[in-house]
Order: C-alpha cells, then sequence, then structure tokens
C-alpha cells in the first residue's frame, strides 16, 4: 500500500539517511533524469543541489537528524544532464531502520517561477517595448537620487516624443505604429549607459534618467539621440522617416524629485516642437508661465468662438496693370473684451494645436463667402474672396464638403472664391492632397500657394496641382529694391508663374519703389499697406465704389 502510494504521487518524495538517499520514488527520478539504482546508497542531496547552497543544505540535513522540523524552502536543482531548475523542500524528522533519518518532499516550481516572473514583467516593463515603465522608472530613480545626493551629482532628465507620431497610426494602422516603436526603442538603446535607464511612458514618450550628467554632457546624448533618427526605418515594408522632440531638465537645478522632473522636461519638449521640431531644449522657469499663458489662451479661444468674439478684417488684392481691385483677403483678428484686438499670430498657433483651428476656419470661410455675396447683392464689383487655409483644416476629413457647404448656403459663386495654401501644406503627402485640391478645382473654387518661396515645393508636383496664383511672400519684397537676391528670386517666381500659366501676387508691398521694381518684372498683382492695411467690411464697400488705385 506504502509502496503504491508513493510511485502514484506526482511530487517527488524520498527518504535520507547519513546524507544519502535511502528512497526516492519513480517521480523524483524522473525529474532528475536518473535510474532509483543510480541514487539510493550511491547519492545524496549534495550531488543534486547547485553547489553554491550545499551550506545551506548541509545545516538542514544535520537539523532534521537532531529531531528539528523543518519548513519550506527553494533550492536551484541539478538534473543528470546538467540542466537546472527551480524546486520547493520540505523534509521532517523521521526514523529508519531504528536510526535517525528524515522524509521530504520536492516540488518543481519552473511554471511557478515563470509565472511570478511574467507578473513581474506585466507590473515594471512595458509591454511593446520590453523598457522599464513609469513604476520601474520611479523605483530605479530613487536609487539614482540617493547616489545623487550622496555624491553631490547631477542627473539628467529627457523626454523624448516622436514628431507627427500620429499620421503614422492614422495613415498606415497601429500595427505598423506599434513596430515603429520597437524599432524606435531598439535604436535608442544603443545609445545609453547600462548605468542609465531608457523607459516608455506610453504612447511615443520616452525618457532617459543619466546620473552624472551635467548640462554639457547631456546636450551632447541629446545631439547623439536626434543623430539615431537621421536613417529611415524600415517597417512592415514601408521607410518611414520621423524625427524626435527633445526636452531635458538637471536634478538638482530643475527639480528634487521625478515628476517636477518629468513635468519640466515635458514643458522643455513641447518648447522644441513649437521652435520646429528634431532639436532639443532645456528647462528653464520661464517655461512654466509659458505654459500657463498657453493654457489660459485655450480656454478664452473657446469661450470666444461660443461668444462670436472674432471678426474678419479685408485687405485689397490689386491688379498691377490697371489698379483695379479684382480681390480681398480675409484676415481673422480676435476682439477680446477685456485685451482688446489680438492679432492671429497670438493665437493660431494654440488654435492649431488643440484642434480648435477647425471650428475657427470654418467660421471663417462662412463668414467670408457669406460678406462677398453682400457686396454682390448691393451692386458692388465682382471680386474674389481670398481666405487662408490652415494645414490642420485642410487634412481634416469632410474639408471639400465643408467648403462647397459654405458656398451653398452663402449662395457665393464658386469662381469668387479662392482658398490660400501655403506650398508646405500642399507639398506634405502631395500625392493624397492631389486628390483634394482637384476635388476644390472641379468644384470651380480657385486655389493659391501662399508664402512662395519659403518651402520646399517641387516642380514635378507644382505643374500637376490645379493652382491658379503664386504669392511671392513679403520676406522677398521687403528689401526688394536693395537686396540683388531677394530682386533674383521674386523675378524668378514671376517668371515661373507666367510659364506654368499662373497669377503671381507679391505680398507685403509698403513702398512706391517696391510696386515699381514689381511691375517692371511683369507681376500680375500686389497686396500690402501701400495700398490698404486691413479694414472693415464697410470700408472695402467705400473703396471698391472708388478704386482709389486705378492710374496710381
Amino acid at each position: 500500500m506504502f509502496r503504491t502510494t508513493m510511485e502514484a504521487a506526482q511530487v517527488g518524495i524520498f527518504v535520507l539517511q547519513d546524507q544519502r538517499f535511502k528512497y526516492v520514488n519513480p517521480y523524483l527520478t524522473r525529474l532528475f533524469g536518473y535510474s532509483a539504482e543510480e541514487i539510493v546508497d550511491r547519492m545524496g542531496p549534495l550531488d543534486v543541489v547547485a553547489p553554491e547552497q550545499h551550506a545551506f543544505i548541509v545545516e538542514q540535513m544535520q537539523a532534521r537528524g537532531a529531531g528539528i522540523n523543518g519548513h519550506h524552502y527553494e533550492i536551484t536543482a541539478i538534473r543528470k544532464d546538467g540542466s537546472e531548475f527551480p524546486a520547493m523542500i520540505y523534509g521532517s524528522p523521521s526514523v529508519f531502520d531504528g536510526r535517525p533519518a528524515s522524509v521530504g518532499t520536492l516540488l518543481d516550481i519552473s511554471s511557478q517561477k515563470a509565472a511570478e516572473q511574467r507578473i513581474r514583467e506585466l507590473a515594471d516593463y512595458d509591454v511593446l517595448t520590453g523598457l522599464p515603465n513609469r513604476r520601474l522608472l520611479r523605483e530605479r530613480f530613487v536609487q539614482l537620487l540617493a547616489a545623487a545626493e550622496r555624491d553631490n551629482t547631477e542627473i539628467a532628465v529627457i523626454f523624448l516624443d516622436l514628431d507627427h507620431f500620429k499620421r503614422v497610426n492614422d495613415s498606415l494602422g497601429h500595427s505598423v505604429g506599434d513596430e515603429l516603436l520597437v524599432e524606435v526603442a531598439r535604436r535608442l538603446d544603443t545609445v545609453v549607459r547600462r548605468i542609465d535607464t531608457l523607459a516608455r511612458l506610453g504612447g511615443d514618450e520616452f525618457i532617459f534618467a543619466m546620473p552624472g550628467f551635467p548640462t554639457a554632457a547631456a546636450a551632447e546624448v541629446a545631439r547623439r539621440l536626434i543623430d539615431v533618427f537621421t536613417r529611415p526605418f524600415e517597417v512592415a515594408g514601408h521607410e518611414l522617416t520621423v524625427t524626435p522632440s527633445l526636452g531635458i531638465s538637471i536634478y538638482p537645478h530643475d527639480g528634487q524629485d521625478l515628476e517636477t522632473l518629468l513635468k519640466n522636461a515635458d514643458t522643455a519638449m513641447y518648447r522644441a516642437k513649437e521652435i520646429g521640431r528634431n532639436t532639443f531644449q532645456f528647462y528653464a522657469a520661464e517655461m512654466n508661465t509659458a505654459t500657463l499663458d498657453r493654457l489660459l489662451m485655450e480656454s478664452n479661444l473657446r469661450r470666444a468662438l461660443a461668444q462670436n468674439e472674432f471678426i474678419l478684417l479685408y485687405q485689397p488684392l490689386v491688379n498691377l496693370r490697371t489698379g483695379v481691385i479684382i480681390g480681398v483677403e480675409a484676415l481673422i483678428r480676435w476682439q477680446h473684451p477685456e485685451l482688446g484686438m489680438i492679432m492671429p499670430d497670438r493665437f493660431i498657433h494654440v488654435a492649431e494645436e488643440t484642434g480648435l483651428i477647425n471650428p475657427i476656419g470654418d467660421w471663417v470661410l462662412c463668414e467670408a463667402c457669406r460678406q462677398a455675396k453682400v457686396w454682390c447683392d448691393e451692386g458692388l464689383p465682382s471680386l474674389v474672396m481670398a481666405v487662408n487655409v490652415a494645414p490642420v483644416q485642410f487634412r481634416q476629413p469632410g474639408f471639400v464638403e465643408m467648403v462647397a457647404g459654405a458656398l451653398a448656403a452663402s449662395g457665393l459663386e464658386a469662381s469668387l472664391l479662392e482658398l490660400e495654401l501655403t506650398e508646405r501644406t500642399v507639398m506634405h503627402d502631395a500625392d493624397i492632397n492631389l486628390g483634394t485640391l482637384s476635388a476644390l478645382h472641379r468644384m470651380g473654387v480657385e486655389l493659391s500657394l501662399d508664402d512662395f518661396g519659403t518651402g520646399y515645393s517641387s516642380l514635378a508636383y507644382l505643374k500637376r496641382f490645379p493652382v491658379g496664383k503664386l504669392k511671392i511672400d513679403r520676406s522677398f519684397v521687403n528689401d526688394l529694391e536693395t537686396d540683388p537676391d531677394d530682386w533674383a528670386i521674386a523675378s524668378t517666381i514671376v517668371s515661373m508663374g507666367r510659364s506654368l500659366r499662373m497669377t503671381v501676387l507679391a505680398e507685403g508691398v509698403e513702398t512706391g519703389e517696391q510696386l515699381a521694381q514689381l511691375r517692371k518684372m511683369g507681376c500680375d498683382m500686389a497686396q500690402g499697406y501701400y495700398f490698404s492695411r486691413p479694414t472693415s467690411a464697410v470700408g472695402i464697400a467705400e473703396i471698391l465704389r472708388t478704386q482709389p488705385f486705378v492710374n496710381r
């Protein structure tokens, strides 16, 4: 009965005497890979336990031999083939053939240990990239802080965020985005030292905690991190180019704890995005003030939209051959109840970052179309209403339908609406944008490229786009009389426009000398303070009735 029970047991069972096995059940022999004949009276625990645990095992055998009850403990067991596995032992004093002995059980806990390890990984590591997560970062940072306080050294915290990562997910899918994050993590890991911690907070945000790094050294690391992104990433058959923006805070100057240092590094990272991305910025205390101002601006913008605080002013577009006003450009202003008139350069970038640019841009488009139709109904000369379109607004789903709705609601002819897009907007994802531009052109809407000459236009695309007008950026007009380079650029744009059968308009004309130079080049149209500052709808109506620029 005893032997049958022992042989059926699914746990290793043994009897020890004089540090030798006197009995082992079949389950134990299978665990170690020995036969019973090889073990009984020939081997003892020291033959199947890792050497570093021998002293502890001897103590346990002596205690059992002295009649002292045992307790559960773990060992590293060694099989006949040399492989190891974790095991749980429990022993009790006993008597065998009239002499002291001990009996015990041995359980293979490999599966339990693997599950515990997996639980630790889930608790401490990012599932996607395998990098430490926020919890483990916080745990390690406590140790870094203790060492920095003891040695009076600094710690650099670098907050890295991928630029425009959302576009990858939106255009290629989240699976490709996940693969890209894995490849990014692998490259970033090549830059850090063994004592550094590289963690992923989530999304496309990565954190570096680097002990012993003063400001100058942190700047060098940031440059190396940016260099990591110079080569495209090969992901799922796509060649993807991404860039990072980095913010850096330094302990103890920028914070005494991880959360403060992270917050300040995050603030610096957003500053890096604001100045153009693919760069790094150090934290400065005044950034907190700028962040609060931005949050205040965002909340005020939402209120302004709800309470109709935006207004449109209009600036004439003049035909240089006749002096006749043939169009106006609609320019948004914010009539703040307390701060007065706010220019768009103070709030448009916040609107773009928060997504408010879409409802604001939609309002501008509808209001401009409505006003243009009012002028037509008043019997004033027909003129083109030019409306600037922000990149985010242009890329929003349903933009073409929104334009069609604004025209339908106002009753304005499509040919009297001109949408102004920067060349950067058009050239980004040019193949996709071509479809949107073509749909607008088929509708009858005029299209123009604003700030031409400041971006990276491809002539191969330019000739395919249904664009009817190029606008020479004001930066080339300012010094037209004195800077031969500006004169050459402006003249080239005029010649290019003529060759492509496009109208060319110069922005920012302020002097008669500038106007004379543009006429000499053969430029078609102009706008600027020389003719008129942006004015109200009533003011434009008066100008249209008098046409004061004819023969000027």
